[in-house]
């Protein structure tokens, strides 16, 4: 450990990222741009490509970053695990989805830990968010596989990602990271080696408390999401706008925290983590009710938009079966790429078993593929809007023009609030 102290007290310590998608690629560049070498380790041969040449695979990360890391001579990216047993400190950046039965499908940490190439006096960390236990009781196995003992030889750690893609305010430099291990060596070692890219780090106890650390902070939004989408659900039929009341609320300068509802839950993290925890939770016995309702409650919300756009269809005597419907936005959150989880992919299922011809507009997304049908991105035009019976907005993109959707559409049904400030045309907005 000391000699791995020292390397990065110089900044000569080199470090490995494997998996280079929406974590690894910003973990990369913060080491990069504190004077560590990098070695980014994919197995798809194109992302690699692209890096190596200076691209960005990232809509929201430019290409320019990619390329000034590169021309430090610091980065570089390769699927070749050799030069692993270069690395001072592997860390393991790898998704973490669900199976088909909505349970933890960790077959990509398990071929990330059986990748590694380790020799004695490395760190390994693990990023990617899993159920408590999972650093201790999988990678830990694999790793000792070899003959390599932790602590004795090899440390290990876990340290949770805490990426927002898109977030124009935080960046991997100043968001503080948890950082926890089972022993104090590990631990320390941990500590220093993101020292030396992060403004603050925050040790925890073991990887357990690391890895619930990360799972309360998606669960949290999870939770408060559905708690006003049911409140949005009870405000319809009382004729009150959910909006203005959360807009109000949140003038209380204590107290109170506001979220907003909308069509569904997207992208990697809050659809998915509150299932990691409560599939745990069975082996201890214990059901997570209070998580598992939320979790229904957020699931059923693109089925109540669709509901939405056939009431709003049917008042204007129309049937949603043959309808042309518009979708504004498929990315799962405005203004990046990332379709990961996005509810619109359901949207569109739902809408065409039920019958509509769906079309979709993303400034950001040029096509999607929905129950093995693609869909591509149209051109916002005056005459599309026009052509749709019904415009859906699923994702309020800050380049859309609300106020031109609303004029020369005939029916928008907004999930998102984004015609909060559009004044003509009010009667044709119908909330979702």
């Amino acid at each position: 450990m000391q000699d791995l102290l020292d390397k990065l007290g110089r900044r000569e310590a080199v470090v490995g990222v494997v998996g280079m998608g929406y974590v690894g690629i910003p973990l990369s560049l913060a080491f990069v741009e504190k004077g560590l070498r990098v070695h980014g380790f994919d197995v798809d041969a194109k992302r690699v490509e692209a890096l190596q040449a200076g691209r960005s695979s990232l809509r929201h990360l430019p290409s320019q970053a990619i390329a000034a890391a590169r021309a430090t001579g610091r980065f570089d990216a390769s699927t070749d695990t050799a030069a692993m047993l270069a690395c001072d400190a592997l860390i393991i950046c790898v998704p973490t989805p669900l199976n088909q039965a909505r349970e933890p499908d960790l077959s990509a940490v398990i071929a990330a830990a059986e990748s590694l190439r380790l020799k004695a006096g490395q760190l390994v960390v693990l990023e990617s968010t899993s159920w408590p236990g999972t650093t201790d009781e999988v990678v830990r196995p694999i790793i000792e596989r070899s003959g390599l003992r932790v602590p004795q030889d090899v440390l290990l750690a876990f340290s949770p990602e805490r990426e927002d893609p898109g977030n124009g305010r935080f960046e991997t430099r100043t968001i503080p990271k948890v950082v926890g291990a089972d022993d104090p060596a590990s631990r320390k070692a941990a500590e220093a080696l993101y020292a030396c890219a992060v403004e603050r780090v925050v040790p925890v106890s073991g990887t357990r408390v690391a890895e619930l650390t990360k799972l309360l902070e998606n669960i949290f939004r999870s939770v408060n999401i559905a708690l006003v989408n049911e409140l949005k659900l009870l405000c319809e039929r009382m004729g009150i706008d959910v909006f203005e009341v959360i807009d109000a609320a949140a003038t209380k300068p204590f107290g109170y925290m506001p979220f907003y509802p909308g069509p569904g839950l997207g992208g990697h993290c809050v659809p998915i983590d509150p299932f990691y925890l409560t599939w745990k939770a069975r082996e201890f016995g214990f059901t997570t009710r209070f998580i598992e309702l939320a979790g229904e409650i957020n699931t059923a919300m693109p089925a109540h938009v669709v509901s939405r756009v056939q009431d709003a269809l049917n008042d204007r005597r129309l049937a949603l079966n043959g309808a042309r419907v518009l979708l504004l936005g498929v990315a799962y959150k405005p203004d990046i790429d990332d379709v990961r989880e996005s509810p619109s992919l359901r949207l569109i299922e739902l809408l065409e078993r039920k019958g509509a011809q769906v079309f979709f507009h993303d400034p950001y997304v040029a096509e999607v593929i929905v129950q093995g049908k693609t869909h591509r991105s149209l051109a916002l035009t005056d005459e599309e809007l026009q052509r749709a019976d019904c415009v859906l907005i699923a994702t309020q993109h800050k380049s859309v023009d609300y106020e031109r959707v609303v004029r020369f559409s005939r029916l928008v049904v907004d999930s998102r609030n984004a015609t909060r400030n559009v004044r003509d045309g009010r009667e044709k907005i119908v909330g979702a």
